[in-house]
């Protein structure tokens, strides 16, 4: 009887490369760097010291999920999804009071800016928050009319995510409406055609990019850092 024939041949094993970014996530931290370029200064992201003056200094950041300091953590690690889909990029209130107190004058709340339209590009958005609904929705209607409609946006928010949501609005519709706080016939203003050219040439916008050069103060750090 011949016996079975067993393969010699060793199994091939690739080993992911030490400090090498998986395709997806290489592309996502190419998209960013992209973006961070048009922040002035945004190349200090670099200079982080993960003291954490930015998350203590946040006053929204007990309803994040991603603290701004786990940001630039995760930055680092190459987790960029993670980021992009987190709720902190949506949740960020542009008070800068991060970037005022960083003793390394890193501009992060520019940076979670240049996170925020990553995301957008890349559809990656976090589940069961849908802000940026609200975002998308706002450019569109001041596209269409030139001004935000408040009620309509309200009316595209609901319809994609909970029609049902709308009768429980629907007494403070009425009451807003009675009151004249709304309109139920959204009006465009005068000049809206303008307001569109303005929109559509600040795509193709280049602006300035200018590295910043921040010299050393003894204040930059200890208590006076932080007031």
């Amino acid at each position: 009887m011949a016996s079975a024939s067993v393969s010699t041949s060793p199994t091939k094993y690739h080993a992911p490369i030490p400090g090498s970014l998986p395709a997806p996530e290489r592309e996502l931290r190419r998209r960013f760097l992209e973006e961070a370029q048009v922040v002035p200064g945004g190349d200090r992201i670099s200079q982080c010291l993960q003291c954490g003056t930015c998350t203590g200094s946040c006053p929204v950041s007990y309803a994040m999920d991603i603290s701004p300091r786990m940001v630039i953590a995760l930055f680092r690690a190459g987790q960029i999804e993670e980021i992009l889909r987190s709720r902190t990029l949506w949740i960020c209130a542009s008070c800068y009071m991060c970037t005022t107190r960083c003793p390394q004058s890193i501009k992060i709340t520019d940076l979670l800016y240049a996170l925020k339209r990553t995301a957008i590009d890349a559809g990656l958005y976090p589940e069961r928050f849908p802000v940026y609904l609200l975002s998308k929705n706002f450019v569109r209607v001041v596209n269409r009319y030139g001004r935000n409609q408040e009620m309509l946006l309200l009316l595209l928010y609901y319809l994609r995510r909970n029609p049902l949501g709308l009768l429980r609005m629907l007494p403070l519709g009425i009451a807003m409406l009675r009151r004249g706080r709304i309109s139920l016939f959204p009006k465009k203003i005068k000049g809206v055609g303008a307001i569109r050219t303005i929109l559509r040439a600040s795509k193709d916008f280049e602006l300035p990019r200018e590295k910043e050069a921040v010299p050393y103060t003894e204040g930059m750090v200890g208590y006076r850092a932080v007031g």
